[in-house]
């Protein structure tokens, strides 16, 4: 490739025109050549990408679809920002299962939709942007309430627990977010996400299963607290009940089926086993939840509330430590 083309495509991530290669001094001849023989690859009219950097990102969803949010933004006029799921994307925030592939936008005062593309009409004050050449896109906060008040609830708090976990939001930035939209469609069901979120999950199995259990009518578990005995540390439980004692541990299918390196499926059951042995000799109950069971809620609603209704009594051989929420505000914590 001409090293003048070459360079206008490295500022878009490999993204050109054929207006920019005529630039080039490439002859409509040699265009067509390396379009028929493949050593182009078409994105939209006008618009190309090398085969090879295409192949690059081809097994790569996220830089695949960043290329084409590019791709687009080229076939545009200046203006429009990347955003809700798009930005989710950029972010790498946890995606739904089901989600479109659409290259999302929004512009101040202008909607439309075209080809693979949808550009949502709103205000877009500079501290919800993120500046990112060759893209602008929507802030992390900005970026979740927007999904949020679009995705289902489950996958909205999925996502935000899992961005509050890593640190990439603080729950004082959602809820200006929240705020700044108050009168936005979807916005009542973006600040229930919010309400309902919590970074101390750890995965989300963690998010669904709690979810599951509060809409069951079940009390919220707190999350992510160490039970200490007489010896000292004994074990982290992904859930708690404190009156009833009961610990939740949420159990996927990966750590066994796919463990980290140097562990065989065998050495991680026999670790789980023995670290519920030393919890049940706390005379804590414990409880295992797969994904199976969330998808199951009545049985496990069951389960749990049998458990729930008989609260401790006696002496407590062990003592509670709780953790602070990643991205929780100060007062939420003194409180």
């Amino acid at each position: 490739m001409h090293p003048t083309l070459q360079s206008a495509a490295r500022r878009r991530l490999g993204v050109f025109t054929v207006v920019e290669a005529r630039r080039a001094g490439y002859r409509a001849d040699e265009i067509r050549s390396a379009i028929s023989s493949g050593r182009w690859h078409r994105l939209r009219r006008g618009i190309y990408i090398e085969t090879a950097a295409w192949r690059s990102v081809a097994d790569d969803p996220r830089a695949r679809h960043l290329v084409e949010c590019v791709a687009v933004l080229t076939a545009l006029k200046p203006g429009p920002v990347v955003s809700h799921s798009s930005a989710a994307r950029f972010h790498r925030f946890v995606l739904p299962g089901r989600i479109d592939g659409d290259v999302r936008l929004t512009q101040v005062e202008e909607w439309r939709q075209g080809r693979g593309y949808r550009i949502a009409a709103a205000t877009l004050p500079a501290n919800d942007l993120t500046s990112a050449p060759p893209l602008t896109v929507t802030s992390e906060a900005r970026t979740l309430v927007d999904c949020a008040r679009e995705w289902p609830l489950v996958d909205a708090v999925v996502a935000v627990d899992a961005a509050l976990h890593a640190g990439q939001v603080t729950r004082a930035g959602l809820r200006s977010a929240v705020l700044a939209q108050t009168h936005w469609l979807g916005v009542g069901g973006a600040a229930r996400a919010v309400d309902l979120s919590d970074g101390r999950a750890e995965s989300p199995l963690e998010s669904r299963g709690r979810l599951a259990l509060v809409s069951g009518g079940l009390p919220r578990p707190e999350l992510q607290v160490e039970l200490h005995g007489v010896r000292g540390f004994v074990a982290r439980v992904d859930a708690w009940y404190d009156d009833a004692a009961v610990a939740l541990e949420f159990d996927g299918r990966v750590k066994y089926l796919d463990p980290r390196p140097g562990n065989t499926s065998g050495d991680v059951l026999w670790r789980e086993k023995r670290r519920e042995d030393l919890i049940r000799e706390l005379d804590v109950r414990v409880v295992r939840i797969a994904q199976e069971d969330v998808d199951a809620p009545r049985t496990l609603m069951a389960r749990v509330a049998r458990l729930l209704a008989t609260p401790w009594v006696g002496p407590r051989r062990f003592t509670v430590v709780r953790r602070p929420e990643p991205g929780a505000d100060p007062a939420d914590a003194v409180a």
